[in-house]
């Protein structure tokens, strides 16, 4: 793209308005000229993500109307009557992109239904199902730094788009230039019956559905009045949901923390909103240690990862990585649902986790006489399988199969903070597993166990692991260009050994298809360990995922070698 042409025409089209054209004759700086239009900002596998601004490779009302545009011609050869639910968070120009979006749908025929406020993302994938609405949409960019802000597309079953509709959705959006995007107002879409406000009834019945998940009511019946939770919504979309499912399943000790209680764009008190970070928990943690909380707890800005601190025997406050958290509360339900018989028979259930997450998922698994399946780095794939496993059913008569594909769906996680417990949603949701981590905190107590207690409990009974992801930024053109030639360096040339471990299997998930979508993920393995090397998907950063099993003495000098390594063969060593 040439990026001074495509920067005249936005700077002369009429079919941009003053405002955006004034933010960009204010531009002095080429360099910053250049990052807003060397690229158009992709509509990858599930929508969009990027810094909220004017210009082809920002986020704004024209490239997230020209998604919009090409979402709804995709929907119209679908169906005839199409609709879509539409979420937003906390972020800046979250509600204008909401409404815009409902507001091109409605002019392309497509009825939109949009919440009536902020909402957390696994709300909307409920939304889509409760609704039969042909696919969703909610604006957010998760845990990203303030500045930026996303597009996530969801279909009828309530997942992220998967194949072959990302493919085909992203063709038809590809397609669109800004002059072909149809609006109509407000006002008209809601005359013509084509835009419907969403609330109170779909908050109820989405309650009503994370509720019908408890295990131990009878623990949280006699713990609720004493345990104390500290909850931070880190200025996002949990504030609400969180405290209502708290307070309906009787947990009455709840503080939130005040100063990151309420929505703000600016994320005034963070500089960077994801509770995978320590620092976010700095105001979490001091209003711990003032009410002497048992749990400290932040739900990232739309409220699908949920970050953990709890507290040990010793007073002392633990913190729990994603993997840690997931796996707690896979074993808390995986136990009680073993304990009241609700197991499938051996091999015909599954638990869902992805290439870069702990393999204590297997011991568990194992433990419980299910079946690991793994997918590629991202929720949208243990959703996909949700839906798989129920197709495959219903060609079994609805019974369970693990032979013939037609598994029960028994619980998914990956390593970013994120699980599922049920099936009434098909992405992550850090509001039913605060629900869960709660009533298992309670039912542990119970047995004189604190969180931590339960966590080396589960070490003595499956054995040690441990993980880590380190990041590495490289902004821009030239910065991609560097992943890139990083990525391939290692792909084709792989080391033979790693922070001295010998390599025993190396995975290119871009060229071995594995029953997976090819991916560009590179895969080591070695003996009590593994890592993944990967670009994120929605940020310019390198990834190396580590994880080892074995010692916990050498465990954090293992990991520090491999990194070491990892980070000499892609050219980020410092």
């Amino acid at each position: 793209m040439d990026h001074l042409a495509e920067y005249r025409r936005w700077l002369t089209d009429s079919v941009f308005d003053e405002d955006t054209k004034n933010e960009l004759k204010a531009l002095t700086d080429e360099k910053e000229i250049e990052d807003r239009f060397y690229k158009t900002l992709a509509f990858g596998t599930g929508g969009l993500r990027g810094v909220v601004g004017a210009g082809t490779n920002r986020m704004n009302l024209y490239t997230v109307g020209r998604a919009t545009q090409g979402l709804a011609d995709y929907i119209n050869a679908q169906t005839e009557k199409g609709s879509v639910a539409i979420a937003y968070d906390s972020r800046r120009m979250s509600e204008e992109f909401a409404l815009s979006s409902a507001c091109i749908l409605a002019a392309n025929g497509i009825r939109a239904y949009l919440f009536d406020a902020l909402r957390p993302t696994p709300e909307l994938s409920f939304a889509v199902r409760y609704l039969h609405a042909t696919a969703g949409i909610v604006i957010t960019a998760s845990h990203n730094p303030p500045a930026y802000n996303g597009y996530k597309v969801y279909w009828s079953d309530g997942g992220q788009i998967v194949p072959p509709h990302d493919k085909n959705i992203i063709a038809c959006v590809n397609k669109v230039d800004y002059k072909d995007i149809r609006r109509i107002g407000k006002e008209e879409a809601v005359g013509r019956g084509l835009l419907k406000p969403i609330g109170e009834e779909t908050d109820r019945a989405y309650l009503d559905a994370l509720k019908s998940l408890s295990l131990s009511p009878e623990a949280v019946a006699r713990q609720g009045k004493r345990l104390k939770i500290v909850y931070t919504p880190l200025h996002g979309t949990g504030n609400v949901p969180v405290r209502r499912i708290l307070q309906e399943t009787g947990f009455e000790n709840v503080f939130v923390v005040p100063e990151q209680e309420f929505p703000d764009p600016n994320f005034s008190t963070l500089a960077y909103p994801n509770p995978e970070d320590p620092k976010a928990f700095e105001f979490a943690l001091a209003l711990a240690k003032k009410v002497d909380a048992d749990l400290v707890l932040a739900t990232d800005p739309d409220a699908d990862r949920l970050g953990v601190y709890a507290k040990d025997k010793n007073g002392t406050y633990v913190r729990f990585s994603g993997n840690m958290s997931g796996l707690l509360i896979a074993e808390y339900v995986l136990s009680l649902r073993r304990e009241k018989c609700l197991l499938p028979k051996k091999g015909d259930g599954a638990l869902v986790t992805t290439i870069v997450s702990s393999k204590m998922a297997y011991p568990i698994a194992e433990e419980y006489g299910l079946k690991v399946i793994e997918t590629l780095t991202g929720f949208k794939y243990i959703g996909e399988q949700i839906d798989l496993f129920e197709r495959a059913r219903g060609k079994n008569g609805g019974k369970t199969d693990g032979e013939a594909g037609a598994f029960a769906y028994e619980f998914g996680f990956e390593e970013s903070y994120g699980c599922l417990a049920g099936t009434y949603a098909r992405d992550k949701d850090a509001v039913a597993a605060v629900m869960l981590l709660a009533e298992a905190a309670a039912y542990y107590a119970e047995k004189g166990l604190t969180l931590p207690g339960q966590m080396e409990r589960m070490y003595q009974k499956y054995g040690y692991y441990t993980e880590d992801l380190y990041t590495e930024t490289a902004a821009g053109a030239a910065g991609a260009e560097r992943i890139g030639q990083a990525m391939q360096a290692m792909r084709k040339d792989p080391p033979a050994f790693l922070g001295g471990n010998r390599v025993i299997a190396f995975t290119d998930y871009l060229n071995e298809e594995r029953g997976l979508p090819k991916s560009d993920v590179l895969r080591f393995t070695f003996e009590r360990g593994w890592c993944c090397v990967r670009p994120s998907g929605t940020e310019p950063k390198i990834k190396f995922y580590i994880g080892v099993n074995g010692e916990r003495t050498d465990a954090e000098e293992r990991i520090g070698a491999v990194r070491q390594d990892l980070l000499r063969l892609t050219g980020f060593e410092v």
